[in-house]
């Protein structure tokens, strides 16, 4: 793994400290801290030095914020970045420069940890192919983890697998139905899209206008022309599509065709 030449940036002396803490207590000897900054203008100065590959950064600081930090740098040369901050209400700015994360304290080491499985994963998409954005390796990332990021009305929601029951079709934007208070999510984001980054591993696309999560299947009902309906744990009743007859041996187990 590529040596990850990390810069913590943040005007509070303990968080800088937690920061460190954290990054010794993950363990891997390719993170390397370079050094520290205490306002966005000294980090603007280190930065425009080069030599950084992974950034940690508060979002709100004397002399400039961490967004002013970004701006500085041309977005093909910026490292991996990752915002550790207080304030809840950048989160869509970060994601919009780009950020691979966005920490939003308090954190624990698990958290953290993700954050850096996705800066590894923003380095090795650019190793493979220089073209690729931080958003790439953030899907890459999520591939692997078991956690996955959603803008909903101007923020930042971070959902598992488990927690995403089932998705739907709506005009222009898809709902995910999921477990919580808050039982419905709309986003803009095309069925096809979001169909790619949760991959195939726990979902499955049922129909044109419906993805699933595979253990919230309970059952399958057979109709009167050959074709299915699939029945979930909260009641909910999809049609299954024919093109996706030939699949349920693989996805239901045997002799279900």
């Amino acid at each position: 793994m590529k040596l990850l030449r990390t810069l913590i940036v943040d005007d509070e002396p303990l968080a800088r400290e937690r920061l460190r803490r954290l990054i010794e207590a993950a363990g891997r000897a390719h993170v390397r801290i370079m050094g520290e900054c205490g306002s966005g203008t000294e980090a603007i100065e280190r930065l425009q030095q080069g030599g950084v590959d992974l950034l940690f950064v508060d979002m709100e600081m004397p002399g400039a914020s961490g967004m002013d930090v970004i701006a500085q740098l041309p977005a093909d040369e910026r490292p991996a970045v990752v915002f550790a901050t207080a304030h809840e209400n950048f989160a869509v700015d970060a994601f919009d420069v780009q950020a691979v994360d966005y920490l939003l304290k308090p954190f624990d080491q698990e958290r953290f940890e993700l954050a850096l499985d996705r800066a590894e994963s923003f380095w090795r998409a650019r190793a493979g192919d220089e073209r690729a954005t931080p958003d790439q390796a953030v899907s890459a990332a999520e591939k692997r983890t078991d956690r996955f990021s959603f803008k909903v009305d101007g923020r930042i929601v971070f959902l598992k697998p488990t927690e995403i029951h089932w998705v739907e079709a709506a005009d222009n934007y898809v709902v995910l139905h999921v477990a919580g208070e808050e039982s419905r999510l709309m986003l803009r984001e095309t069925m096809t899209a979001l169909e790619k980054r949760l991959g195939p591993e726990q979902f499955v696309r049922v129909n044109r206008s419906a993805i699933v999560q595979l253990d919230q299947i309970k059952e399958l009902q057979p109709g009167a022309h050959g074709d299915y309906t699939l029945v979930l744990h909260d009641g909910t009743k999809l049609p299954l599509s024919r093109s996706l007859r030939g699949k349920l041996d693989t996805l239901f187990g045997p002799g279900l065709g």
